[in-house]
């Protein structure tokens, strides 16, 4: 059996909501042990977030941190009880790798900043994921991915111009920074696999998000031009919408960014008339006339079910895409099935479900799920006791002190 990818790594997470966890997701998924640290005194928000198992809150049966939990051994440890420092110390010591994702300071109140823990392992690698990093002005704001949406500037641009800014649906940041992070922890074991040395990860969530905004920043520094709500057009395409199809709230989008994309629309379409006029043969007219375009696409559209305008158009070579719902990826997506990103795993409250797999394959070390989500501190005995060495005595002496709790 070919060894996974990140097989022998071991990593420990302190972490809350959903950078950490999801920066572990990746890891946990090509083969690396990875621990996440809880406490029932004081549960996981993402634990008590909807969708929950049959509509009941349960920090066991939220499909929210289910979908981004699997593959993750989960232990009970009250770090704010005197006794937790000490085993908190042997989980680092254990460790290849820690992931935090708590607000700036609160790891070093704990007595397990970076400097407090190449201490105890000096070859350590650490990840700090923050709303802004751990330096600078805005350090100690607190927050989450929703907040930043706006003070990175994705709500500036979400919405139709004649009305308020939006958020976009989901907290994109959140999904963001996970990636970049990934890519940190691997140069970094890289880097110690080369020198043996281990090392610090600041990572800023702002900048992350700033990133996935490059676009528009250059606009503004190449052109001094701030960019904001849009809707759905562009500036440099015309028609560039999402149009009505045959069905009950069904739709397509369709883009089109050169006159010979036009022409094949038109052929499309069946050449109608109106797309034969004077004001439709410029990208520029196409702008100024683009309410008018695209109702008179719409006419067409509306007549199909958008599966069959994708088609149509993307054999044409127009750009065109299904406005998918949940059921239609979850459920119809060739594709999707095709590269096998759900997979169907076990869960003793959730029951057998689909998990989101990762985004990438490899080809000598492929992704395997194996384990839902864990209940919460489900692991604790086999992690102290199994994989840090505790006797059974100091094993109890914690538990019946309530550092386990």
């Amino acid at each position: 059996m070919q060894q996974h990818v990140f097989e022998g790594v071991k990593i420990v997470g302190f972490v809350y909501a959903g950078v950490g966890t999801l920066t572990m997701k990746t890891f946990a998924e090509h083969g690396a042990t990875t621990v996440r640290i809880e406490s029932m005194t004081r549960p996981d928000n993402v634990r008590l977030a909807p969708p929950w198992k049959d509509d009941v809150v349960n920090v066991n049966g939220s499909f929210l941190f289910d979908i981004v939990n699997n593959d993750r051994l989960s232990v009970g440890l009250n770090m704010n009880h005197p006794r937790a420092l000490e085993v908190a110390q042997m989980l680092v010591r254990w460790a290849d790798v820690v992931v935090d994702n708590f607000r700036p300071g609160k790891m070093a109140k704990w007595g397990l900043s970076y400097e407090d823990i190449k201490k105890l392992r000096p070859d350590i690698i650490m990840i700090s994921t923050s709303l802004f990093g751990n330096t600078g002005p805005h350090a100690d704001m607190p927050g989450y991915g929703p907040h930043l949406q706006a003070y990175a500037g994705f709500t500036n641009i979400a919405g139709r111009p004649d009305g308020r800014s939006v958020m976009v649906g989901q907290s994109v940041p959140d999904f963001i920074a996970p990636t970049l992070g990934v890519t940190a922890v691997i140069a970094a074991l890289d880097y110690r696999r080369r020198t043996g040395q281990g090392q610090y990860i600041d990572l800023s969530e702002l900048e992350t998000a700033i990133f996935g905004l490059a676009p528009a920043l250059l606009d503004y520094t190449v052109n001094g031009r701030i960019q904001t709500r849009a809707g759905n057009s562009c500036h440099y395409a015309a028609p560039h919408n999402t149009y009505r199809c045959q069905g009950d709230d069904r739709w397509c989008a369709i883009a089109v960014f050169t006159d010979q994309e036009w022409r094949s629309l038109c052929e499309v379409m069946g050449n109608p008339e109106w797309s034969k006029e004077a004001r439709f043969q410029t990208l520029l007219g196409r702008k100024e006339n683009e309410a008018d375009l695209d109702r008179l696409i719409e006419e067409w559209t509306v007549n199909y079910p958008p599966e069959d305008v994708m088609a149509k158009m993307q054999e044409a070579g127009v750009a065109a895409g299904v406005v998918q719902n949940a059921e239609d990826v979850c459920e119809h997506d060739p594709q999707v099935k095709h590269r096998h990103q759900f997979w169907e795993l076990d869960h003793p409250v959730l029951r057998r479900h689909s998990y989101l797999g990762g985004c990438f394959t490899l080809s000598k070390t492929p992704r395997e799920l194996k384990r839902g989500s864990p209940l919460l501190g489900e692991h604790s005995e086999y992690v102290y006791k199994e994989l840090l060495g505790m006797s059974q005595e100091e094993y109890d002496s914690y538990l019946l002190d309530g550092v386990f709790e």
